[in-house]
């Protein structure tokens, strides 16, 4: 092959053909997401929910944007790794298949980060969590969710805030102000940077709490240890997530410094409301965590709904059940101890050692798509109710993708680079459009035809299929 050389000075074409204009591969794929809204009705949806909690005025002001635009924008930012509404806005700008995911023309204006974030205040968080809702809803009708067993962990987001900007909750003294008062306490009078700073790493006692501490530019955010040892203003991101398909049932932002025995069963009511919305019939019946959420309150009250499966911690000691019913009485003590010899025999059982494998592979996978390659490790939003909506939604489009990749076996958009991959989802395209035909001659017998389901893609090994 031989190399190519640029030349300038070319005139640009006067007419273009839009049909001929070049396209990423990513197309196809926001194509079939776009068929697998229309088929579910995603777009009269969201207007009806929107409509209903009377968010705009009737006749004042210009029109917003659709609302299903703005959701889709949304589900965009987990599909191309993009955490902040700015870079959503430009890619979508830049973009010829995001603009024809989002049913804009080559001369029409997206909007603009602005409007996003306006969008976002507006909307309250009960319609954010509606599409969550309706997600899990499209994910039990393509026959994925089931709902039963339920695995429940949690992970750290790095706060849109500084360590540098925390102030103490008493007077609102920063962190410098404080080094300096404990300067002049010493008898140094005027001390420069270099004197407060050897100070404060030679003084005894140095601890930052959040009891005495926060945040100025977002209170919200809590001092906490990251995963990779070091300490940022951070928030709690707590999944519940179906063992049997992957699909993500709940998704909550807690404090940072919250326990995870105090988290859990708010994340597990939110879950078991999710899932009863999306399928009635089902309900959780086991629940597996780590052992950071063992306690004998947890593991009794989990009990009472199902089995449950979760490490015990290490302990010095053996537990005084006698002290614990002179505490809170003996038949609560008597119920606690039977649910904790329960969840050992529970862990000792080959059923139980398959659970917690299955834990892992599917709550960790969980927090890699949505944290790392989903781009949301580190928030650009401050406040919880923010950092929930965007969240929120940034979930919804997870499920999405495993919806996707159940029916095309491919869910996110870089999985269509290729030509094999490219021939497979041609392959299924035109099964699709055959079944489509056939419902078309045949009318009444159309309704007798059953959607398929692929559970397994078309071709899970690329490399067989001949490009």
């Amino acid at each position: 092959m031989s190399m190519g050389s640029r030349e300038g000075g070319d005139q640009p074409a006067l007419w273009v053909t839009t049909s001929e204009l070049a396209r990423g591969e990513g197309h196809l794929f926001y194509r079939r997401l776009n068929e697998l809204l229309g088929r579910h009705g995603f777009d009269p949806f969201v207007e009806k929910l929107v409509e209903e909690k009377k968010i705009f005025a009737e006749t004042l002001g210009r029109p917003s944007i659709p609302p299903g635009t703005y959701m889709r924008m949304m589900f965009m930012g987990f599909f191309e790794g993009l955490s902040s509404e700015r870079a959503i806005a430009w890619k979508c700008a830049d973009s010829l298949s995001l603009r024809e995911f989002l049913g804009y023309g080559l001369t029409q204006a997206t909007p603009d980060h602005s409007t996003l974030s306006g969008l976002r205040r507006k909307f309250p968080e009960e319609v954010h969590r509606e599409i969550f809702d309706w997600v899990l809803k499209v994910a039990q009708e393509e026959g994925l969710l089931k709902g039963r067993k339920v695995a429940i962990d949690a992970t750290t987001l790095e706060a849109n805030a500084a360590m540098r900007t925390i102030v103490r909750r008493a007077d609102g003294a920063s962190y410098q102000k404080y080094l300096k008062k404990l300067a002049k306490a010493e008898g140094i009078k005027d001390p420069t940077p270099d004197d407060l700073g050897k100070m404060d790493r030679k003084r005894k006692g140095k601890k930052v709490s959040n009891k005495e501490w926060k945040s100025s530019s977002d209170p919200d955010a809590r001092i906490t240890k990251m995963k990779d040892g070091t300490t940022h203003l951070a928030h709690k991101a707590e999944h519940a997530v179906d063992l049997s398909s992957g699909v993500i049932v709940a998704a909550e932002i807690h404090p940072a410094d919250s326990g995870d025995t105090t988290t859990l069963p708010q994340t597990l009511t939110r879950a078991e409301a999710s899932a009863d919305r999306a399928n009635p019939e089902s309900g959780i019946q086991e629940v597996v965590a780590d052992r950071g959420y063992h306690s004998g309150e947890v593991v009794g009250a989990l009990h009472q709904r199902g089995y449950t499966c979760i490490p015990e911690r290490r302990q010095k000691r053996r537990r005084n059940w006698k002290r614990l019913s002179r505490k809170v009485g003996e038949r609560e003590a008597r119920r606690r101890q039977r649910a904790f010899y329960l969840n050992r025999r529970r862990l000792k059982s080959d059923a139980g050692k398959r659970l917690l494998r299955q834990r892992g592979e599917t709550v960790e996978r969980s927090f890699a798509h949505a944290c790392e390659t989903g781009g949301m490790r580190r928030l650009h939003l401050r406040g919880r109710v923010n950092i929930l909506k965007r969240y929120q939604l940034h979930v919804a489009a997870l499920n999405l993708g495993i919806v996707l990749r159940s029916l095309i076996g491919l869910g996110t958009p870089r999985g269509f680079q290729g030509r094999k991959t490219l021939l497979a989802y041609a392959l299924s395209s035109l099964l699709s459009s055959m079944r489509d035909l056939i419902r078309s001659l045949f009318g009444q017998l159309g309704s007798f035809c059953r959607e398929p389901r692929y559970t397994q893609p078309l071709y899970p090994n690329p490399q067989l299929v001949v490009a």
